[in-house]
C-alpha cells in the first residue's frame, strides 16, 4: 500500500487516498483516532468508479466517522481507470437491453456479469483489510456496507474479520450464491429500495429469506436506487454501533 494524498475536512475527518498494487482506493479516519485509540474499520462497497461515487462515498464515510468510525473504499475490477473486461462489457451491455425492454433477465446475463466481478473483487478487499488493519488508527472490529450484494455475500462467508454487514440491496445476484448466503451468520441489517429500477425485488427478498443469519434485519423503503432516505442510513449506523463498538 502506498499513500498518494492526505487531506483534513472541515470535520476533521482525515482523508487519504492510497494504491494497493494497481488498484486506488481512499481511507477515511476520524480526527480523534490514534494508534492507542484505533477506530473500528468499515468497508464501504459501492457499484464501481471511485471518481463518480466520491461525493456519496465522502458522505457516508464522514457519516460513519462522527459515530467514530473509521472507513476505505476500493476501485472495483474494470471499473474508473482499471482495466476493461470485454467479457464483462458485453454482459452489462445485455443486462441494460433486458432492461429497457421490460422482460426478466436472464440467469445466465447475471452469472456472466457478477460471478467474475465477485471471483475477482473479494480477494482484493481481503488484501486491503491486510495493508490496513495493521495502520496506526485503525482497528477491529470490520464491517462490510454497501453493494455489489453479491461481493457482500462472499466477503460475509470467506472473510473472518468481518463481524457485521449493511447490504445494499440494489444488483442482481447469481443463483449460485444464494447457497452461500445460507452460510453467513453475522449481523446483517440489509437495505431495499422497492422501486429500485434496476433491482429484482423478488429476487432480493428471495436472498433475504436465504441468509442463516439470526440477526437479520429488512429495512425497505418506498422510492428508487439514489431514494434512500437519511431516516435508513441513521439505523445503519446505529446497527454498526451496536455490533462493532
Amino acid at each position: 500500500m502506498r499513500f498518494t494524498s492526505e487531506q483534513r475536512l472541515d470535520d476533521g475527518v482525515i482523508e487519504r487516498a492510497f494504491t494497493l498494487g494497481e488498484i486506488p482506493g481512499i481511507l477515511w479516519t476520524p480526527g480523534t483516532a490514534s494508534a492507542s485509540a484505533p477506530a473500528p474499520l468499515i468497508l464501504l462497497g459501492h457499484p464501481g468508479g471511485l471518481h463518480k461515487m466520491y461525493p456519496r462515498l465522502v458522505a457516508r464515510a464522514r457519516h460513519c466517522a462522527a459515530e467514530g468510525f473509521a472507513t476505505a473504499t476500493i476501485e472495483l475490477p474494470g471499473s474508473g481507470d482499471r482495466p476493461r473486461s470485454a467479457a464483462a462489457e458485453q454482459a452489462r451491455a445485455d443486462l441494460h437491453r433486458a432492461l429497457e425492454a421490460g422482460g426478466p433477465v436472464d440467469d445466465g446475463i447475471v452469472d456472466r456479469l457478477v460471478l467474475p466481478l465477485v471471483e475477482k473483487s473479494v480477494p482484493e478487499w481481503q488484501a486491503a483489510l491486510d495493508a490496513l488493519l495493521p495502520l496506526p488508527g485503525v482497528g477491529g472490529p470490520v464491517g462490510y456496507s454497501g453493494g455489489v450484494i453479491a461481493i457482500g455475500v462472499r466477503l460475509a462467508v470467506v472473510e473472518p474479520r468481518i463481524s457485521a454487514a449493511v447490504l445494499f440491496a440494489g444488483s442482481f445476484v447469481p443463483r449460485t450464491l444464494f447457497e452461500e448466503a445460507r452460510q453467513v451468520t453475522i449481523p446483517l441489517h440489509v437495505l431495499l429500495q422497492w422501486d429500485d429500477e434496476g433491482n429484482d425485488r423478488q429476487r432480493a427478498l428471495d436472498l433475504f429469506d436465504a441468509f442463516g443469519s439470526e440477526d437479520k434485519t429488512l429495512n425497505a423503503n418506498m422510492g428508487g436506487h439514489t431514494g434512500v432516505p437519511r431516516s435508513a442510513g441513521d439505523a445503519a449506523a446505529r446497527f454498526f454501533t451496536r455490533h462493532l463498538s
